[in-house]
């Protein structure tokens, strides 16, 4: 069931209106009410009640992350499901690049869905397609990293603010002069560019030698074969500097070289790294970065889809979501956080959902 929507844009923005989300706002600037969206529209009637259909799209399935990104959103969506009001996930999950994913979110519009939950692989390379969601009035939500486009509702954590904390931590441990070797991700990526600035400012601000940077392709395998390089080429490397997904890989690389003890990593909040960070008894950091952030926003989606809008106050910039980081694991409250999560399998990455009614909290 389709239910009409203006523009994102238009829903975040004319909170002071009422439930402006139903509204759709033409290319020349003029506002039409759709019926039957909500109570606050003319006519009062009642907003939609489904069955409504989210579609998922999903460009990179090369880590543990994004497996349980989408196991989050299908556990998310399960209840709603059962309560009739969801009628089907579609999910669009395979690896391929940005012209692909644009035809992953085509296929979703052209099968007919309400809203579309999306982790980019461009920040602005999928604007055109995003216009063609909103032009259709489906709600797209972008998760994990954000995107430009205003018609797009950003649901995550500030990856900037993310990157920075073990930056700076590192920073500190390798002191002013020290050598710092880096093990990004994917070039280009929203959340990769938006971690390495931010790391990178944090990281000179402290005085430190970047020796060079390498992508590892949030690949555990990669990040381990490009450190086992790095340690060949670079033969004073005090620190590593490394993002989720490649952490576990390069301490891989230092412990078959002797080095786990005298190169300091920064880590992942993830069950593999984290055993390793125990048995070897390192002196790391790890920031959670949830993968979660698809659940929550299908709770979102399902609060707007029955004709709520997101408070003002709860907006970033007009439509951005921006979640509050989970408290950065040291070696100060590593044996509290291991204990809660040492029976999980190591491709476990540490989670954070917000629950329907947290997310109900923020919506009006």
């Amino acid at each position: 069931m389709r239910r009409k929507f203006g523009t994102v844009l238009a829903a975040l923005t004319a909170v002071t209106l009422g439930l402006a989300a139903c509204s759709t706002v033409g290319e020349d600037g003029e506002t039409t009410e759709p019926t039957g969206t909500s109570s606050a529209t003319e006519g009062g009637e009642e907003p939609a009640a489904g069955p409504f259909t989210i579609g998922v799209s999903n460009g990179f399935v090369g880590s543990e992350y994004r497996t349980q990104m989408i196991q989050d959103i299908e556990e998310a969506a399960a209840p709603y499901q059962e309560e009739g009001l969801l009628e089907d996930l579609v999910l669009e999950n395979a690896d391929t690049d940005v012209n692909g994913q644009i035809q992953q979110v085509r296929n979703l519009i052209n099968s007919g869905v309400d809203a579309i939950i999306i982790n980019p692989n461009s920040g602005t390379a999928l604007d055109a397609v995003f216009q063609e969601a909103a032009d259709q009035d489906i709600l797209v939500f972008a998760i994990d990293q954000a995107v430009e486009s205003e018609s797009v509702i950003n649901v995550g954590i500030d990856q900037a603010a993310w990157a920075r904390t073990s930056a700076e931590w590192l920073a500190e441990q390798v002191g002013e002069g020290g050598n710092v070797v880096v093990v990004n991700g994917i070039s280009g990526h929203p959340a990769n560019e938006a971690r390495w600035n931010a790391a990178k400012e944090a990281l000179e601000a402290g005085g430190v030698n970047i020796l060079t940077t390498v992508d590892g392709g949030w690949d555990q395998t990669t990040g381990q074969q490009q450190m086992t390089t790095l340690l060949s080429t670079y033969p004073e490397i005090d620190g590593v500097w490394t993002q989720d997904g490649m952490a576990q890989g390069v301490l891989q690389a230092l412990i078959e070289a002797g080095k786990q003890n005298d190169v300091i990593v920064s880590g992942e909040a993830r069950g593999g790294f984290m055993r390793l960070w125990e048995e070897h008894g390192l002196d790391s950091v790890a920031v959670v970065n949830p993968p979660g952030t698809g659940a929550t926003a299908l709770h979102f989606a399902m609060g707007m889809l029955q004709g709520q809008t997101i408070k003002d106050d709860a907006l970033t910039d007009g439509h951005n979501v921006v979640l509050e980081l989970e408290p950065t694991i040291t070696n100060e409250n590593f044996d509290e956080v291991w204990a809660e999560h040492k029976d999980k399998p190591d491709t476990y990455v540490l989670d954070s959902i917000l629950s329907k009614d947290e997310v109900g909290q923020m919506l009006e």
